[in-house]
C-alpha cells in the first residue's frame, strides 16, 4: 500500500481518493439504483455480524451454566474483559495514539500492559497502524477500510459489502504487512515507558492468560477451576475483546450515523459504543481525534472517558482534551453541504498543534 505523505492527512484535511465513495454522497450514488433498500440490507448484515457471535456465546453460557460456567467464571471473564479492553481504549488508543491526556510514566506503562493483555499486538505497532488509518481513512492506504483496498473499491452490492466488511473486521490482519509505519511512531519510540511496555508485550499476553487461570483455581480450589478460568477468562475473553475492537473498524465504517464532517465514512454506532467502552462513537472520534471524550452528547455513554475523568479527579491524569462547544457546533454536518468544503490542505510528517485546540492539542497523522 502507498505510504507517501502526499496522501491526505488525518480527519478533515486533504482530498478523498477518486475511487472511494464520497462521504457526502447520497445512498443512490454509493449503492447504485438500489438506494435505501441496499442500505437496509447493509444494516441487517452488520447487525447480524455483531449480534450472532454474542448470541451463540450467550447460548453456550446458558447451556453450560452450573457445569462448566457459573458466576465465578462470569466474573473472571467480565473483569478481564473490562481490564484488557480498557487497556486498549484508554491506554493504546486515547493515551498513546492520540495523546488526548497525559499521565505519569508508571501509569503509561500499566495502561499499555493492560492493553497488551488483549493480545492485539505491541503498543507501538498498534498505534502506528491506527495513525496511518487516520491519515488515509477510507481512502487508498487505509489498512482496514471496508470501502477501499490497494486495488480500488470493493464495488457495489451485498457481496462486495460482505467482502469489505470481512476485510475491515479481520481479513486485513492476514494481508501484506503495512509499510512505512516508522514515521508514525517517532514520538512513541522516545517514550521510555512505552518502549519498555512494548518490549514486554509477550510477557503481558501470557500474564493475561495465567491470571484468570490462577483466579479460577483459587476461587474454586480445584484444578478444573484453573482450566475453566483459563478458558473463560483467557481464551474466550480474548475472542470477545478482539471482535468488539474489530467491529469499530468494520461496523463503524459501514453502519450508523454521521453527525459530523469527517472526510471519511466513519459512523456512530450505539451498540458498538456500548460494547467497546465508548469507542463506537466513531464519527465523533474522527471529527475530533485528539478528544479524550468520544461520546459527545449526554446520552452517548463513554465508559473510557468516565474513567479518564476519574483519573483527572484523582490528579492522576492532566491535560484532558475535549473540543469546545463552539468547535463541536462548527463541525456538525449541514444538509447539502460537501464534506470537502473549506478544509485546509497540509502535509504534516509529525504530530502538529492547531491554535483552536489549545497549546496541548496534538493532531496525529
Amino acid at each position: 500500500m502507498p505510504t507517501s505523505t502526499s496522501s491526505r492527512p488525518p480527519d478533515d484535511v486533504g482530498a478523498v481518493s477518486s475511487f472511494a465513495p464520497s462521504p457526502s454522497a447520497s445512498p443512490e450514488t454509493v449503492y447504485g439504483n438500489a438506494g435505501l433498500p441496499a442500505r437496509r440490507k447493509l444494516a441487517i448484515i452488520n447487525l447480524l455480524a455483531v449480534l450472532l457471535p454474542l448470541v451463540g456465546l450467550a447460548a453456550a453460557i446458558v447451556l453450560l451454566w452450573g457445569e462448566s460456567f457459573n458466576w465465578t467464571y462470569l466474573a473472571i471473564m467480565g473483569g478481564m474483559a473490562v481490564l484488557t479492553a480498557g487497556g486498549v481504549t484508554v491506554g493504546y488508543h486515547r493515551l498513546c495514539t492520540h495523546k488526548s491526556f497525559t499521565t505519569s510514566p508508571l501509569l503509561r506503562y500499566l495502561f499499555t500492559a493492560a492493553g497488551s493483555m488483549a493480545a492485539q499486538g505491541p503498543v507501538i505497532a498498534w498505534c502506528a497502524e491506527h495513525r496511518k488509518h487516520h491519515q488515509h481513512s477510507d481512502a487508498e492506504g487505509d489498512p482496514h477500510s471496508p470501502h477501499i483496498t490497494a486495488r480500488g473499491s470493493w464495488g457495489q452490492g451485498v457481496r462486495a459489502t460482505l467482502q469489505g466488511a470481512v476485510h475491515a473486521h479481520v481479513g486485513w490482519l492476514f494481508g501484506p504487512a503495512s509499510q512505512g509505519l516508522d514515521k508514525y511512531a517517532v514520538d512513541l519510540r522516545r517514550d521510555r515507558a512505552i518502549v519498555l511496555a512494548n518490549s514486554h508485550f509477550e510477557l503481558w499476553v501470557i500474564a493475561g492468560l495465567v491470571i484468570p487461570a490462577i483466579l479460577g483455581g483459587l476461587l474454586s480450589m480445584s484444578w478444573m477451576g484453573v482450566l475453566l478460568g483459563f478458558l473463560w477468562g483467557g481464551l474466550v475473553r480474548v475472542l470477545l475483546v478482539h471482535h468488539v475492537t474489530w467491529s469499530v473498524n468494520s461496523v463503524c465504517h459501514l453502519w450508523g450515523t454521521r453527525p459530523f464532517e469527517s472526510r471519511d465514512e466513519s459512523r456512530n454506532n450505539a451498540l458498538v459504543g456500548l460494547l467497546a467502552l465508548g469507542e463506537g462513537w466513531h464519527n465523533n472520534h474522527h471529527a475530533f481525534p485528539t478528544s479524550a471524550r468520544h461520546g459527545l452528547r449526554w446520552w452517548e455513554l463513554d465508559f473510557s472517558y468516565l474513567f479518564i475523568r476519574l483519573l483527572e479527579g484523582l490528579r492522576l491524569a492532566r491535560d484532558v482534551r475535549v473540543p469546545s462547544p463552539d468547535r463541536v457546533q462548527s463541525r456538525k454536518r449541514r444538509r447539502g453541504e460537501s464534506a470537502d468544503a473549506g478544509a485546509p490542505h497540509t502535509e504534516p510528517d509529525a504530530p502538529t498543534c492547531t491554535p483552536e485546540d489549545g497549546p496541548h492539542a496534538v493532531h496525529h497523522l
